[in-house]
């Protein structure tokens, strides 16, 4: 068959091909058709390339969250394996291992207990795009970075834990201490040397500091067995505390009232039970308010994981609760105006020379100021001494030898003799109540009333006997030990001066008032509070609520879960976040 009569060589077919695109110019059937296959074509086109976009978009973040997980587990400071290795893990478990590109660690020796970590990461890859690929765009490019950082700033850190009677029920102060020195434990993993201190306060009824800060502190009143403080209601209002100044010409601060060392509980019925010194009268009184204890007072500043962790292990419990006085400490031993204590502490090795100055100033970007705080309880009464029974010498005197009060009664002007004590040992209480014309020991064979005329000396007959002071008396005999024995039995309304007027105590509303003061000033002053409570009942409850720093801070716990809250805030301090 010939061909070229086909062919567009052909005159005769270009003359055809001519004609017919003539007619077709002319013509309007058809017009409509070619703009819509040309409309068509271009969303198409425009449809492709946004599912191009689309899918570069989707590959990108699974990349950049592969690679975010990947940073913020290689950046944890108890990571325990090499941060190359775990975002490497990350991307190849992810089954993109040959995006990613180069890693950076600070610093670069990857111990796990460094002071900080900061883990940087690349990746990058490109995605095919078939419909770009018509316009001749045959992939788009990924890119996509990160950096994590964990950073223990310079911490100062106040553990305020609950010591009251309460936690020897259902195990509480057992899983307290493995959880705080659990918590010990975490902290000082991730901080180094020198710019972490913990301080630990235990509170019951009241708070004992141990002498040199008491001594820094110069309180006013005697007691020569223990350290506490009797706040007021404008202590709370602010977080510092009032300390003697040595420079010379500086102003003179009101000093502090000394609690005394008393017990207001123990009842004279329980002298035969052991719940008291009362088998021996030298002893001092074993439920005071304010106790003479080192494994229940104060420790201040401490950066050894040993000292710390042997200090909680030795914790125990008795008496009420005062989330306030543990506060107010709490927050004190973070605040600036507490420095010249530490400098004392200093100086007679209590404190290491690493912390001076500290507490450092509430506006320093490098440190982080954290207090934790937890109870099992809720507050409730606090007790102390009454002006009039705080200083000077009683109406009582003490025959040390016979074991014997002797009291004096103004109306009659005589002595009257009570003695009561197990010197037997058997546990049975005696007692041998007499009147007489001195105190039993003392010799007065002219019936003199002036205390001058007196043979008291211990080599008398019946042993001697001296004059006890109020402190004196408080220390070794129970209030209410001392108006049931030495007073009742003679004095007609001796529970008025002898009992309610000696001492009294601040109740629970003013003491949740008091907490939310100083909870109010930590927080202002920029200390991050936590709350822990242990089982704690709803009232507890509210006032840790107001206390934390947020709703997060604040942890409602029970049994074996106290060592998760430690956990998870010994975490938050050592805080991880993205930085990038």
């Amino acid at each position: 068959m010939n061909m070229t009569r086909f062919s567009p060589e052909n005159p005769e077919v270009r003359s055809m091909i001519r004609r017919r695109l003539i007619r077709f110019s002319r013509e309007e059937d058809g017009v409509l058709t070619i703009f819509t296959i040309f409309m068509m074509f271009m969303l198409l086109m425009v449809c492709g390339i946004a599912v191009d976009l689309m899918r570069n978009e989707m590959e990108r973040v699974k990349v950049q969250n592969t690679l975010d997980r990947a940073i913020l587990a290689a950046a944890d400071l108890q990571q325990t394996q090499l941060p190359d290795d775990v975002v490497k893990d990350y991307f190849k478990k992810a089954g993109i291992e040959e995006y990613l590109g180069d890693i950076t660690v600070t610093p670069g020796d990857n111990l796990p207990t460094n002071y900080f970590r900061t883990v940087e990461a690349f990746a990058r890859a490109r995605t095919a795009s078939p419909y770009m690929a018509m316009t001749g765009v045959d992939d788009l490019p990924l890119y996509v970075a990160g950096k994590a950082e964990e950073v223990v700033s310079n911490l100062e850190i106040s553990l305020v834990l609950d010591v009251s009677g309460s936690m020897n029920s259902n195990s509480r102060l057992v899983n307290l201490k493995v959880a705080a020195k659990d918590f010990v434990d975490q902290i000082v993993n991730n901080s180094q040397e020198g710019r972490m201190a913990i301080s630990i306060i235990p509170y019951a009824t009241q708070v004992s500091v141990p002498d040199n800060i008491a001594e820094a502190l110069d309180l006013e009143g005697v007691n020569e067995h223990s350290n506490c403080i009797n706040f007021e209601a404008g202590d709370f209002e602010t977080p510092g505390m009032r300390v003697p100044s040595d420079e010379a010409g500086a102003p003179a601060v009101v000093p502090y009232e000394r609690t005394m060392h008393f017990d207001p509980w123990t009842y004279n019925s329980a002298l035969s039970s052991g719940d008291g010194r009362y088998s021996d009268p030298h002893e001092l009184v074993r439920r005071p308010v304010c106790e003479a204890d080192s494994k229940r007072e104060v420790l201040a500043l401490q950066k050894d994981r040993d000292i710390l962790k042997n200090y909680i292990q030795a914790l125990t419990a008795r008496g009420n609760t005062s989330i306030d006085i543990g506060m107010k400490w709490g927050t004190a031993l973070l605040d600036p105006s507490l420095q010249p204590v530490v400098d004392d502490l200093i100086a007679d090795g209590s404190v290491s020379a690493q912390f001076d100055p500290r507490p450092a100033a509430y506006n320093s970007d490098e440190y982080l100021k954290v207090i934790v705080l937890m109870t099992d309880g809720a507050n409730t009464s606090q007790y102390y001494i009454e002006n009039g029974y705080r200083v000077g010498q009683t109406d009582i005197w003490w025959n040390s030898e016979e074991e014997t009060y002797s009291v004096y009664d103004d109306d009659e002007e005589e002595f009257f003799y009570s003695r009561h004590f197990d010197t037997n040992g058997d546990g049975n209480v005696w007692q041998n109540d007499r009147w007489g014309n001195a105190p039993y020991g003392c010799y007065n064979p002219s019936d003199s009333k002036d205390p001058e005329d007196w043979d008291c000396s211990p080599g008398v007959e019946d042993g001697g006997a001296y004059n006890i002071s109020f402190p004196s008396l408080w220390a070794h005999t129970p209030i209410k030990e001392n108006y049931y024995t030495n007073y009742s039995p003679w004095m007609s309304g001796a529970a008025t001066p002898w009992y309610y007027n000696v001492f009294d105590s601040v109740g629970s509303g003013t003491k949740n008032s008091r907490t939310n003061d100083i909870c109010a000033q930590a927080k202002q002053n920029g200390i991050v509070v936590f709350t822990i409570g242990f089982e704690a009942p709803e009232s507890g409850q509210t006032v840790l609520r107001n206390c934390a720093s947020s709703a997060s801070h604040f942890f409602d716990v029970d049994g074996l879960e106290i060592a998760d809250a430690f956990t998870a805030i010994a975490h938050e301090i050592t805080q991880l976040r993205l930085t990038q």
